[in-house]
């Protein structure tokens, strides 16, 4: 049994539409860990941009899974547009960056580790959210 200090660190990035709720996203995580087969409880932390700092669905599934969401700026997020799998024209004219969900998983994976991430789930569409797994490269 792992111990948590030699756990991975795992965070989870999440993009939404406005009023996407906390049991579409919830849906979301759970289709993609179960798929790669990856414990929820190896989930550290949450990522979005801080223009959802306000998104009801968002803080009401951070709170339900008693994990910390972190918020990010589309200047932060923009900086990982090279490494994303999926170049989003519509997130860029919405927000500013070309991927929500990738960008603000490796920017809150590298926070934590302090040190290089890679995306483990790339990106994953679901109804009207996207979700994207990050951990130590």
């Amino acid at each position: 049994m792992n111990d948590a200090s030699t756990a991975p660190t795992l965070v989870v990035g999440l993009g939404c539409q406005r009023g996407c709720t906390a049991a579409t996203l919830r849906a979301l995580l759970d289709q993609a860990l179960q798929a790669h087969r990856i414990e929820l409880r190896a989930v550290k932390a949450l990522a979005s941009i801080d223009l959802k700092r306000d998104e009801p669905g968002l803080l009401e599934l951070a709170r339900q899974l008693e994990l910390p969401l972190q918020y990010f700026s589309s200047a932060e997020l923009a900086a990982y547009q090279p490494r994303l799998s999926h170049h989003s024209q519509i997130a860029y004219e919405r927000t500013g960056c070309y991927g929500v969900a990738e960008s603000a998983a490796l920017a809150l994976a590298e926070r934590l580790i302090q040190g290089p991430a890679k995306l483990l789930i790339a990106r994953q569409k679901y109804a009207q959210a996207t979700l994207a797994l990050a951990g130590a490269a």
